[in-house]
């Protein structure tokens, strides 16, 4: 099965995308590597995804995308094909939020949107 995992780089999504590639799955990986928190984890998640993948049967491929911008996010996704979708990609934190809710409401809202959409023109 291949999955697109939004939020890829994330601690529940490199989490789910590690467990997935030790299944034998596929997995997409796409996230927009924002610097809310460091960005330097956020490449060594990846790093060993890469490597994981390699060894176990899967594949990881990896985007840098950020989904809130539905014209990046089709052209990155392209003729990409994927069997299912798991949205874990989000803009955390509650103080950010309040401090910068448009970002918040982007990313969160019309990101989820974008999400929704992009399963919904693939019958994914």
């Amino acid at each position: 099965m291949r999955v697109l995992v939004t939020g890829a780089a994330g601690f529940i999504g490199f989490n789910l995308s590690r467990h997935l590639l030790t299944r034998g799955d596929e997995v997409l990986g796409i996230d927009s590597l924002n610097d809310y928190y460091d960005v330097t984890l956020k490449h060594a998640r990846l790093g060993e995804l890469a490597k994981s993948g390699d060894g176990l049967g899967g594949g990881f491929a990896f985007k840098q995308v950020d989904f809130s911008d539905h014209v990046a996010l089709e052209t990155a996704l392209g003729n990409e094909d994927f069997d299912r979708i798991v949205h874990l990609g989000a803009q955390a934190g509650v103080r950010y939020s309040i401090e910068n809710p448009r970002a918040y409401l982007q990313a969160n809202l019309a990101g989820h949107l974008n999400m929704l959409e992009i399963a919904r023109h693939r019958r994914t």
